[in-house]
C-alpha cells in the first residue's frame, strides 16, 4: 500500500466521503487512489475556486468535510478567494495540497513554491508531510482538525514520493474534541444584564441560528423584552415557516447604526460585535453605540445550544411558548420585471426545505422580506465578502442534500468569477436552480463610489463598473456548459420560468434581465 491509499482509507475511516478536485502531476497518485475506492466520491470542477466554494457549501450542509484536491501553490492560490469565504464561516474543509517529491524541491521547477506561507492565511492547521510512512497518521491528524467545532479549515500538503512510496497501514478515525462550554460567569452576567431594564440586543450567528437555538433565542426575549438580531451574512440561517423570526443587520453602516442606535446592552452569541465592511472618511467603523456594553454569552467555540439553554433555565423562560412564524406566501406581481416583482416570485414558488445560496447583492434587496414567511428553507450567505461563492457553494449543497431543491440567487458580475460551476451542476445533474440577475454592472460598486465620497461620475469611472459591451449572455454560457436556460425580461415570464423550475429536478439557469 503506498502513501496514497493509506491516505485515502484513512480519511474513509474518519467518515470523509466526497472530494472535489482540479489535480495535477504532483496529485496522479492520489488519483489513482481514488479511482480504486467506491467509498470516495470525485466531483472534477475546471477551476479551483470551484472546489473549494463546494467544499464550504458541503460542509455547512452536510456539518463534517469534503476535500478539496489542488495542484501545488498555483493551485491553493486559485481556491484562496472561497477558502477565505469558508474560513469566515468556520466550515470544516480538508484540503489535499500536491507539491513537487521532497528531492526535487532543491531544483526551484516552475512551479515551485512556498505551499506553506499560501496556506496559512486560508487556513487553521498546516501540516507539510515528510514521509510516506507518516503521510497516515498527518491525515488522521488533519481531520480532527477541521471538526474542531465548529469547523476548521486543515491543509495537507503532501509532496509526491510521500504518495508514491510504500506506507503504513491506514489510521482509524481519532477522538473529536468536545464542543466547548460557556462559563458559569457568562451565563450569570447575561441574567444580570436582561433583568437590569435597559434596553438590550441579543446579536447571533454560526450555530447559534438552528431552528433550536431560535427557539431558545425567542424564549429569552419573550421574558426579558430583548430584541433578537443576527449578522448580515451568516452561514446558515434556519428562516420561513415554523421558525422563530429574527431581523438581520444591515450591510450598510446608515441601516446598522439605525438598527443599534438605542441599543445598551449587546449580548453575543457565537459572533463579534458588529462593525462596519469597510471604513468610510469621518464615519465610525462600530455600528453599536458609544458606551453600549458588550457581553459574549458563548463564543463561536462554546456551544451555542448549552449556553441558550442555561440562560433560558436561569430566566424560567422554559414555559414560554416560541412564537414561529405562519406560512404566508406573497402575491405575484405582473408587468415590469422589478426587483420587488423577482423577489415576490421567489417567496411564492420557494418549495419546502429549499437551500437558498444567496449572492444578490443589490439585486437581492426585497427577496428577505418576501420569504420570510415562505415555506421553510435555509439561507446561505457570503460570509468571507469574497464574491464568486454562490455558484460553487450551491454545487456542494446539492451534493450534501441531493433530495432538496438549491436556489442561487446571483448577480451577473459574482457569478463571472466561478461560471465554470455550470459545467460541474451539469456533469453531476444536481438539483440547482441558479437566478442570474443580470443589471449590466457591478451595481453595488457603483452605490459605494458615492458612499466613499469619490465624487468621479463620468464615464471613463463608470466604464470600470459596467458589465455592458459586448453584454454577458447567461444563456448561451449556461447551454455551452450543458444547464438548460432560459430568459426573462418581464415579471409574467419570471413567474413561469420559476414555477416551473422549482418542480423540474436537475440544473437550469434563469437569466433575469432588468435595468
Amino acid at each position: 500500500m503506498n502513501g496514497a491509499e493509506s491516505m485515502l482509507e484513512t480519511l474513509i475511516n474518519g467518515g470523509i466521503e466526497v472530494c472535489f478536485s482540479n489535480p495535477g502531476t504532483s496529485e496522479m497518485h492520489m488519483v489513482a487512489a481514488i479511482g480504486k475506492s467506491s467509498k470516495m466520491r470525485s466531483i472534477l470542477s475546471l477551476f479551483e475556486g470551484v472546489c473549494s466554494g463546494a467544499a464550504d457549501g458541503y460542509a455547512r450542509m452536510a456539518g463534517k468535510p469534503a476535500l478539496t484536491l489542488l495542484h501545488l501553490g498555483p493551485g491553493l492560490s486559485n481556491a484562496s478567494a472561497n477558502l477565505h469565504n469558508a474560513r469566515k464561516a468556520r466550515s470544516p474543509v480538508i484540503n489535499l495540497i500536491g507539491d513537487h517529491a521532497t528531492y526535487h524541491k532543491q531544483y526551484d521547477a516552475p512551479l515551485n513554491s512556498d505551499v506553506i506561507g499560501l496556506s496559512g492565511p486560508v487556513s487553521h492547521w498546516v501540516r507539510s508531510v515528510e514521509s510516506a510512512e507518516a503521510l497516515p497518521g498527518d491525515t488522521a491528524e488533519a481531520v480532527q482538525a477541521a471538526m474542531l467545532r465548529p469547523g476548521q479549515i486543515a491543509t495537507l500538503i503532501i509532496p509526491a514520493d510521500c504518495a508514491w512510496d510504500p506506507s503504513g497501514e491506514p489510521v482509524g478515525a481519532l477522538p473529536i474534541p468536545e464542543d466547548g462550554i460557556a462559563h458559569s460567569e457568562a451565563i450569570e452576567e447575561a441574567v444580570k444584564l436582561l433583568k437590569n431594564g435597559r434596553k438590550t440586543m441579543l446579536l447571533m450567528s454560526h450555530r447559534a441560528l438552528t431552528e433550536e437555538a431560535l427557539d431558545l433565542a425567542d424564549q429569552i426575549a419573550q421574558v426579558t423584552g430583548a430584541s433578537l438580531m443576527c449578522d448580515t451574512f451568516t452561514p446558515k440561517l434556519a428562516r420561513g415557516q415554523g421558525r422563530c423570526d429574527i431581523e438581520r443587520l444591515g450591510y450598510f453602516a446608515e441601516q446598522a447604526m439605525v438598527q443599534l442606535a438605542e441599543v445598551e446592552q449587546l449580548i453575543m452569541v457565537c459572533t463579534k460585535p458588529p462593525v462596519g465592511f469597510f471604513a468610510y472618511p469621518e464615519k465610525p467603523s462600530e455600528f453599536y453605540p458609544e458606551g453600549c456594553s458588550l457581553h459574549t454569552l458563548a463564543a463561536i467555540e462554546e456551544d451555542p445550544i448549552n449556553a441558550l439553554s442555561r440562560l433560558v433555565d436561569a430566566l424560567d423562560a422554559g414555559a414560554v411558548k416560541p412564537r414561529r412564524l405562519p406560512l404566508d406566501k406573497p402575491d405575484l406581481a405582473t408587468g415590469a420585471l422589478t426587483l420587488e416583482s423577482m423577489a415576490r416570485a421567489v417567496g411564492h414558488f420557494l418549495p419546502v426545505d429549499a437551500i437558498v445560496v444567496d449572492e444578490s447583492a443589490t439585486s437581492g434587496a426585497f427577496i428577505p422580506a418576501m420569504t420570510r414567511t415562505a415555506e421553510p428553507h435555509d439561507w446561505l450567505s457570503l460570509t468571507g465578502g469574497s464574491i464568486g461563492y454562490g455558484l460553487p457553494v450551491a454545487i456542494g449543497a446539492a451534493v450534501a442534500c441531493p433530495d432538496r431543491k438549491t436556489l442561487c440567487l446571483h448577480g451577473d458580475g459574482g457569478a463571472m468569477y466561478t461560471i465554470q460551476a455550470l459545467w460541474t451542476m451539469a456533469r453531476e445533474s444536481l438539483d440547482v436552480c441558479v437566478v442570474i440577475f443580470a443589471n449590466r454592472k457591478y451595481q453595488i460598486l457603483q452605490v459605494e463610489l458615492a458612499r466613499v465620497g469619490a465624487q468621479s461620475m463620468n464615464k471613463q469611472t463608470l466604464d470600470m463598473l459596467d458589465l455592458s459591451n459586448p453584454d454577458l449572455d447567461f444563456v448561451k454560457i449556461a447551454e455551452g456548459m450543458g444547464v438548460r436556460a432560459s430568459r426573462a425580461d418581464t415579471a409574467d415570464t419570471f413567474n413561469e420560468l420559476l414555477g416551473k423550475a422549482m418542480q423540474t429536478p436537475g440544473p437550469c439557469l434563469i437569466e433575469a434581465v432588468f435595468d
